[in-house]
């Protein structure tokens, strides 16, 4: 699609499909679910045409990027590991982070596990929520949104495979 590279890079233990175009300062995307890179496709594009280097992974799990079988693999320690480990390959010190739903989720972890990563950060659709020790994530999730939720309906999906 119009100059965008495609790369499978070895990144924390796991191999990771990226999408990037242009250099200059660097701009991580991090989608949400169930989506993938083209998610960003139009921002990839436009801002790598104002000089920047547009980079967008498929998240750990999700498109060509490796999905380890255990469930534990998936706390957000590791997929900001992944994140991290992803710059350093491309030699980036630090980045301006846009994200949007499950990746926005994702993104206030890095900010808050990183902050020398950051230049800045755009979220869209999800603010920040400090985890509640005292509840899991799916509970919480079905207190304050309801059984309907998507996030919560798909835990029953997942539970029936």
């Amino acid at each position: 699609m119009e100059g965008i590279e495609h790369k499978m890079m070895s990144c924390n233990g796991i191999t990771m499909h990226v999408a990037e175009k242009g250099q200059g300062p660097a701009v991580l995307f991090l989608h949400g679910f169930p989506e993938l890179w083209y998610s960003w496709r139009n921002q990839i594009l436009g801002l790598s045409s104002l000089g920047y280097h547009a980079i967008a992974p498929d998240l750990r799990g999700y498109g060509d990027t490796e999905a380890p079988p255990s469930v534990s693999s998936y706390t957000c320690f590791h997929i900001v590991g992944d994140l991290i480990a992803l710059i350093d390959r491309l030699g980036v010190d630090q980045v301006f982070l846009v994200a949007n739903d499950w990746g926005a989720m994702i993104a206030w972890y890095f900010c808050l596990l990183r902050p020398d990563r950051v230049k800045a950060f755009v979220c869209l659709s999800v603010p920040f929520r400090p985890r509640d020790p005292k509840m899991k994530p799916v509970e919480s999730l079905k207190a304050f949104f309801g059984e309907d939720y998507y996030m919560c309906r798909f835990q029953v999906f997942l539970f029936l495979l």
